[in-house]
């Protein structure tokens, strides 16, 4: 990083560099021993050329391709998404990807194992919550499932649970196909998670998501923890009756305290929106930092998600593959989503969100080399369809959108306990796990205190990230531990389910 704290240069390689601060029209920057004049203002976290670049050669940041200039750039220019374009296209041929060895450089104590405090339930799962979940079949039961559950806030006011939540959706019913199996696999998967210490399951009756089919759907589970009522069956007052069950589910996990656990425990979901300029030199490197920690150091499990945004830097994350059957696997992930995009006639590389750009972020392999890296560097030991849980420790890829409500109720579903989101513009939205929100920059953290969990722009201000890793460390195990997260003193919790086809 330069000493005058302006700019970052990511990679030896590069012919852009990134400014740390506004730098305006006429202002030089002292590069690799060049001095350039800028000639427009630059904002931070967006590019400016360091050297002359031609119509149609590569732009290179973080060492690799981000896009081609549309017309030649002179030394000092702006480099946004009017001069940059995109070099992606359709499906690729991935044969002559070879697997690589790769180590994390930011190891701390591997040979301490940390420990956290959670609820371990009968299936031998552990929970970093002990709440009180209603969780609709069908999105017709949305207002009684909200009665049910502000009736039993009233009464309680959750005293010894860490709160009771609805979980309304819009679907269960008049769907067909792959949306029909998400909408069932997700809602599977939340009555099978661990934060919660008791689950009502309320269907209608009627729906294409039959309350019983769905029961047996299911599978095996605790009929101490999860209950299910059908309305239509229910003689008389089906909140009244709703109320009943979830108050013996409440008293039941009242009871429930927290154990020591190892943290190889830990299942953490790894998220990303609302990113900007300085979001894969912060933040997402922060992240980085830690799943290699948590996979590598603790036996722990981190979950990437975003498959959009890996279109870019896919191969660095196929290199990484655990052996040929998970390098196979990935192969599909990605040519498969690519495929989804090209059979709605839509182009693989058109991503980044207005926000995006307007943080600095012009093209979708921009946004996918910082994206990814907040996978770190270890291996990749699993790949997840949408709506699988997690099977393998370490770290997994999850197929999901790369929009942050539907992400990151996937990587909830999967089985992560806690969800790690960095920001660089912020966002309020949570899932239904804790969400750690992650700033890229100190002034989103300043601006949004009661969005901002942690600040990683620190690290554009002399701090280290081996400093910053220790403290982030000892912030998740408490989260883990039960410390609440703004956006649960909030009182937010939400789901969205991921949906392609036809409603009926």
């Amino acid at each position: 990083m330069a000493p005058e704290n302006k700019y970052i240069k990511i990679n030896p390689a590069d012919n852009v560099a990134v400014a740390l601060k506004d730098l305006t029209c006429g202002e030089t920057i002292a590069v690799d021993g060049e001095i350039i004049t800028t000639r427009t203002t630059i904002p931070a976290g967006h590019k400016v050329a360091l050297q002359e670049i031609m119509t149609g050669e590569n732009i290179l940041k973080y060492g690799f391709p981000i896009g081609h200039a549309l017309h030649e750039i002179q030394p000092g220019e702006l480099l946004d998404h009017h001069n940059i374009s995109t070099n992606l296209s359709g499906k690729l041929d991935y044969s002559d990807i070879n697997i690589q060895e790769t180590l994390s450089n930011y190891h701390i104590d591997r040979n301490n194992e940390r420990i956290f405090n959670g609820y371990v339930r009968k299936d031998g799962q552990v929970g970093i919550r002990n709440e009180i979940w209603v969780i609709p079949t069908v999105g017709c039961v949305n207002g009684i499932v909200k009665q049910i559950v502000d009736h039993l806030n009233a009464e309680t006011n959750a005293e010894g649970v860490d709160g009771i939540f609805g979980f309304p959706h819009n679907y269960g019913c008049s769907q067909l196909g792959d949306d029909h199996e998400n909408t069932r696999r997700i809602l599977r998967d939340m009555v099978h998670h661990p934060n919660a210490g008791g689950i009502l399951v309320v269907g209608l009756g009627c729906e294409n998501n039959s309350p019983h089919l769905f029961e047996e759907f299911c599978g095996s589970y605790d009929r101490d923890r999860i209950k299910f009522m059908v309305c239509q069956e229910v003689e008389g007052d089906e909140v009244e009756e709703g109320v009943k069950i979830l108050r013996k589910l409440y008293e039941n996990a009242k009871g429930i305290k927290r154990t020591t656990v190892p943290l190889s425990k830990l299942r953490v979901g790894l998220k990303c929106g609302g990113s900007d300029g300085f979001s894969g030199i912060t933040a997402n490197p922060l992240l980085g930092a830690f799943s290699d920690y948590l996979c590598e150091a603790q036996g722990g499990t981190a979950v990437l998600t975003e498959v959009p945004e890996m279109f870019g830097a896919e191969t660095i994350l196929m290199k990484r593959s655990a052996d040929e059957n998970v390098l196979k696997d990935t192969i599909a992930l990605i040519n498969n989503f690519k495929e989804y995009f090209l059979s709605h006639g839509e182009a693989v590389g058109e991503n980044p969100s207005p926000g995006n750009k307007a943080g600095g972020i012009s093209t979708l392999e921009e946004k996918a080399l910082g994206c990814t890296q907040k996978s770190g560097s270890s291996k990749v030991c699993g790949v997840l369809q949408y709506g699988e849980r997690i099977k393998n420790h370490g770290l997994n890829l999850l197929s999901a959108p790369g929009n942050d409500l539907v992400a990151t109720t996937a990587l909830g579903a999967a089985g992560c306990q806690l969800v790690l989101f960095t920001t660089g513009r912020g966002t309020p939205f949570v899932t239904f796990v804790p969400t750690i929100k992650i700033s890229s920059n100190s002034s989103l953290a300043r601006r949004k205190p009661k969005w901002i969990d942690f600040n990683a722009g620190v690290l554009i201000e002399n701090v280290s990230i081996k400093q910053l890793l220790v403290k982030f460390i000892d912030f998740i195990i408490d989260v883990a531990s039960g410390k609440y997260v703004n956006s649960e003193k909030s009182g937010i919790h939400e789901i969205a389910i991921f949906k392609n086809g036809i409603t009926l």
